[in-house]
């Protein structure tokens, strides 16, 4: 039996990367998943292919979770494609980098709209959907805690999305909803060791794993909290780094 036979799991931000990762692991877990993407379309569509041709259902949606209502509107298509929803994973976010001294308001809420506020609207609309056993999951990070420089929008969102889900564990557990997060370390992706190789080579000597993450790393963190498995975890953040936020920072 698999992990998440009979779910039917909404995946924002799955059009590459992480998302990718994460709408992959659902399906061969037993999910039905819906593929949410902004711009990302012709690669959304792609890994929705691959998960058809496995046997698996799959519907790409597209949508603006800067946009409450987009969010609202995407929740409830997911849910009537589906025939329900039962997960909820709140993947889709920006991570640019700008320093503190020169941000503006505007950069500022560019990312915070994304990153957190899409989190809240995404996550009300589905509670009102959702049966008792229904979970959602919110992709925060370790900058949640460590901030990185240049990232102080970025971190500050991360670090809401944590409260933000301790907050909804709490007021939705009576109803038998489930709200946890997942606090990626650096996740490889194509192009990154080239890109940024001095920090490739920092995070790998950092790494008590001395490797850097996976995409299914993190999707195996977030198909472990919608299964029944974690029937009883509600309100955690599940650090997925490698072992590098155990490591003393003297």
């Amino acid at each position: 039996m698999r992990l998440l036979d009979g779910q039917v799991a909404l995946v924002t931000g799955a059009g590459g990367g992480i998302g990718r990762g994460i709408a992959l692991r659902f399906a061969e877990q037993g999910a039905a998943v819906a593929l949410h993407c902004r711009t990302a379309v012709a690669a959304a569509r792609e890994t929705a292919s691959r998960i058809e041709d496995s046997g698996a259902r799959a519907v790409v949606l597209e949508a603006d979770l800067r946009d409450e209502d987009a969010c609202r509107r995407l929740v409830r298509e997911a849910a009537a494609w589906g025939g329900g929803l039962t997960a909820l994973v709140n993947n889709a976010g920006v991570q640019p980098v700008q320093p503190l001294p020169g941000m503006t308001a505007a950069q500022w809420r560019a990312v915070v709209d994304t990153n957190l506020t899409g989190v809240f609207a995404c996550t009300q609309a589905a509670a009102e959907l959702m049966r008792p056993g229904g979970s959602v999951t919110h992709i925060a990070s370790v900058e949640a805690r460590q901030p990185a420089p240049e990232h102080a929008h970025y971190a500050a969102s991360k670090a809401a999305i944590v409260t933000h889900a301790r907050s909804a564990a709490l007021e939705y557990g009576r109803r038998g909803i489930r709200v946890n997060t997942v606090s990626p370390g650096l996740i490889d992706r194509e192009g990154l060791a080239e890109a940024w190789p001095e920090g490739v080579e920092r995070w790998e000597r950092a790494a008590p794993l001395g490797r850097l993450g996976r995409p299914e790393d993190v999707a195996d963190a977030c198909v472990f909290l919608a299964s029944p498995l974690a029937s009883w975890v509600t309100g955690h953040d599940l650090v997925v780094d490698g072992g590098v936020s155990a490591r003393p920072t003297w």
